[in-house]
């Protein structure tokens, strides 16, 4: 067997072990959804790939690794380059999102049990929350400059503006035909955009 040969082979496993492990993920995503993280199993997420726990473990040592990757792979979803996000970029994402109700779902569900005391997301949605209100901040500053016409600075509208979206989350998830997911956010940038009323 030549060099070639054996580096040829080495990416060949190494292909497979990644669409291996994206499956794992994939399969990981539904079952946190059906289920809860706390209540989701590394055997159930097992038998839906068809591997044994342990078969799961060579890929992924613990449950909360798995967490980890599900989170990580859900951002990647998401990503846009620094600085790039803009109101009607965001209000696109909220029209994408009600189209993925089982992705939506998970994530909700992680967010929520993430407030408790030693949940393994903690750490994470923390951080998260963290960038992603600095990056509204960027992008309303862009938009508007240091005031929106409402008055308020970037600083002041970013967490109101993820909270906005997060909460139509959970309104829409528990309530699909009654709440217009991606027409609320829109009413809520319009809002943004109003002048206080002034007298």
């Amino acid at each position: 067997m030549t060099y070639g040969d054996v580096m040829n082979a080495r990416q060949r496993t190494s292909a497979r072990g990644e669409e291996r492990r994206a499956e794992i993920v994939r399969a990981a995503l539904e079952v946190i959804a059906e289920r809860g993280y706390r209540a989701a199993s590394l055997a159930a997420v097992a038998e839906r790939v068809g591997l044994t726990q342990q078969g799961l473990l060579h890929h992924f040592p613990t449950k909360d690794a798995l967490l980890v990757a599900v989170l990580e792979e859900r951002d990647k979803w998401d990503a846009v380059a620094a600085g790039t996000w803009r109101p009607e970029l965001l209000a696109s994402l909220v029209e994408y999102n009600a189209t993925r109700p089982g992705i939506v779902q998970t994530f909700s569900a992680l967010l929520g049990e993430s407030v408790t005391d030693g949940h393994p997301a903690r750490e994470y949605f923390t951080e998260r929350y963290v960038r992603v209100r600095a990056s509204m901040v960027a992008a309303l500053r862009t938009e508007y400059g240091d005031r929106l016409p409402n008055g308020l600075t970037p600083e002041r509208a970013a967490p109101l503006l993820v909270a906005v979206m997060d909460g139509l989350q959970y309104q829409w998830l528990l309530d699909p035909d009654s709440v217009d997911m991606p027409g609320a956010f829109r009413d809520f940038l319009a809002l943004l955009g109003e002048s206080s009323p002034t007298g």
